[in-house]
C-alpha cells in the first residue's frame, strides 16, 4: 500500500534546475533528436553543452534518450545505438570502446516500495572498456559491467558480471569466459 501523496523528490535529485531540466527535454527532442543521423560530431557537442562527458569518436544514435546529460559519461569511440535510454537520475559511466545496442535500458533510478511514500533513488551504472550489450538488455540500478563483457539480446542484468565473460537471459546469467583474438 502506497500514500503518495507522501512522495517527495529528495532535494537537488535531478542535479540542475527544473527550467535547465525543460531546457534539455526541448532540445533533446528538437535539435538533437531531429539530427540527421551521420551528424555524430553535432550531438556529441550538444551533449557536452549540458554537462556530459563524451570522448572522442563517440557515436551516438538521434533516437537515443538521455535524461539528465550531465550524469552520464561515454567513453572514446563507444556507440548507442537507436531508441537506447540512459535513464540518467543517477551517474551513468560507459568505458571506452563500448558498444550499447538499440533498445537497451539503462535505468540508474527506482522506488523503495517497502515505504508507504514510496521514495525514489538512484544508484551509480558502470559499463566498463570494450562491453558489448545487444538488443533491449536492461541494466538495473548500481550495476557494474566488467571489461570485455557481453551481455546477449534481451537480458536482464540485476547482479555484477565479471570482466571478458558472456552472459544471457533474464535474469542474466554467465554462459562462458570471452575468448578475444
Amino acid at each position: 500500500m502506497f500514500e503518495l501523496s507522501k512522495f517527495q523528490l529528495p532535494s537537488n535529485f535531478r542535479g540542475r534546475s527544473s527550467i535547465t531540466v525543460q531546457f534539455w527535454w526541448f532540445v533533446q527532442a528538437s535539435l538533437f533528436g531531429c539530427s540527421p543521423q551521420f551528424m555524430y560530431g553535432w550531438r556529441r557537442f550538444i551533449l557536452r553543452c549540458f554537462g556530459a562527458k563524451i570522448g572522442k569518436g563517440a557515436i551516438i544514435r538521434p533516437s537515443a534518450q538521455i535524461t539528465y546529460p550531465w550524469k552520464v559519461t561515454i567513453g572514446d569511440y563507444s556507440w548507442v545505438g537507436d531508441e537506447v535510454v540512459l535513464y540518467s537520475l543517477g551517474d551513468i559511466e560507459i568505458g571506452n570502446n563500448t558498444v550499447i545496442s538499440q533498445r537497451s535500458y539503462i535505468c540508474t533510478g527506482s522506488h523503495d516500495y517497502t515505504k508507504i511514500d514510496f521514495p525514489i533513488y538512484s544508484k551509480k551504472i558502470v559499463i566498463e572498456d570494450a562491453c558489448w550489450l545487444a538488443t533491449d538488455v536492461f541494466v538495473a540500478p548500481g550495476i557494474t559491467i566488467k571489461q570485455g563483457t557481453v551481455v546477449g539480446a534481451r537480458s536482464s542484468v540485476f547482479k555484477d558480471l565479471e570482466a571478458f565473460s558472456m552472459y544471457a537471459g533474464s535474469p542474466a546469467k554467465f554462459i562462458k569466459k570471452r575468448d578475444v583474438e
